[in-house]
């Protein structure tokens, strides 16, 4: 273990002010036997007083940070803010809602120090979630994993542990429909895994409601997989066919001098048939739309402002908006740096 070490803990928040201030008590508690810390806190444009609760925190411990988007950018482009801002040897995601338990940090950086580059959190059993999404979940793991034959680790979410070898992959990729779980499977690299128990939300609501949980899935099966448009093409060839064969038999009937009955059968195939080409154009659209979205080339995410960073990084950030932090000297914040800032008077 190196007195060096410097652990950089990734909390995406968004409207969390219930929940806040319990959260950072454990999580810093639970990071106070590493050699050194940095919590980086990215206030998601909540419309509640999460920031400044956190802004209230940071001003007594300087190893908090927070970082204020622009507006709600959603739940992957926070974790990517986060991840962008961090400069530990280790970068550690995890929600505010306590449901992942910031206890198992430690012995996730112990992985890391055996060789890991990503240590997964496996979810063994799911306390806090009910049975529709246990079962929704385990489905949509096993379908992705089938899809997109990305090695996701089954019953995983956004709480892992990345080394700057895997940090610095995932800054590569810079696309707008993010699916992190995806990207950060999809690198490979030494992984391991460690098993808890997701406990329930300690308060607020959820912030991925149905509807969200559905676009998530969509942006991971689409972001890593073209299967859906071969499936596409396979049922509208089978649907040629099929329309094929209908149309020679009702060829053979009228020959026959038989009479084709009512609409019932008209009704169906032109349903059907409409269906499937409705089917298709909506998955076509899918893939187009995301590359639109590419082309556009818009920033993934706008920094409103940025407290209890290095002052290069707040000057950078009080002249513009813009995330390319590239060329800030000084960015990172070495142990004796957060001792010597917590001991001197603060403005």
């Amino acid at each position: 273990m190196s007195s060096e070490e410097l652990h950089s803990v990734v909390v995406p928040m968004f409207n969390e002010q219930d929940v806040a201030p319990e959260f950072l008590q454990r999580l810093t508690a639970a990071l106070e036997h590493l050699p050194g810390y940095e919590v980086i806190v990215v206030d998601d444009g909540s419309s509640d007083s999460t920031g400044d609760i956190v802004a209230g925190i940071a001003a007594i411990d300087p190893r908090v940070r927070l970082v204020r988007l622009a507006r709600n950018f959603g739940h992957q482009t926070a974790i990517t803010a986060g991840i962008d801002m961090a400069t530990g040897d280790t970068v550690t995601v995890i929600d505010a809602d306590l449901q992942d338990p910031p206890e198992l940090i430690p012995r996730m950086v112990a992985l890391w120090r055996d060789g890991a580059d990503i240590v997964f959190a496996v979810r063994e059993r799911r306390a806090g979630d009910n049975i529709f999404k246990r079962l929704t979940a385990a489905l949509f793991y096993r379908v992705i994993r089938l899809l997109a034959r990305v090695d996701i680790p089954l019953d995983t979410g956004d709480f892992r542990l990345m080394s700057q070898r895997a940090v610095a992959g995932l800054r590569a990729m810079r696309e707008r429909s993010r699916y992190i779980r995806g990207l950060v499977g999809w690198m490979g690299l030494r992984r391991a895994t460690i098993a808890y128990t997701r406990e329930s939300r300690a308060a607020g609501e959820t912030k991925y409601p149905l509807s969200k949980m559905v676009r998530l899935a969509a942006d991971g099966i689409v972001s890593f997989s073209t299967r859906p448009l071969q499936i596409a093409t396979w049922v509208g060839f089978s649907a040629a066919i099929l329309g094929f064969v209908f149309g020679v038999v009702s060829l053979v009937d009228w020959l026959g001098g038989h009479t084709i009955q009512g609409w019932t059968s008209l009704m169906i195939v032109v349903l059907v048939f409409g269906g499937i080409q409705l089917i298709t154009l909506g998955i076509i659209g899918a893939y187009v739309g995301r590359i639109y979205t590419e082309v556009l080339r818009r920033p993934l995410y706008l920094v409103d402002s940025v407290s209890n960073f290095p002052r290069a990084v707040e000057e950078h950030f009080a002249a513009t908006c813009l995330p390319d932090v590239g060329g800030v000297p000084d960015r990172r914040m070495r142990p004796q740096d957060l001792t010597d800032a917590a001991s001197s008077p603060r403005t």
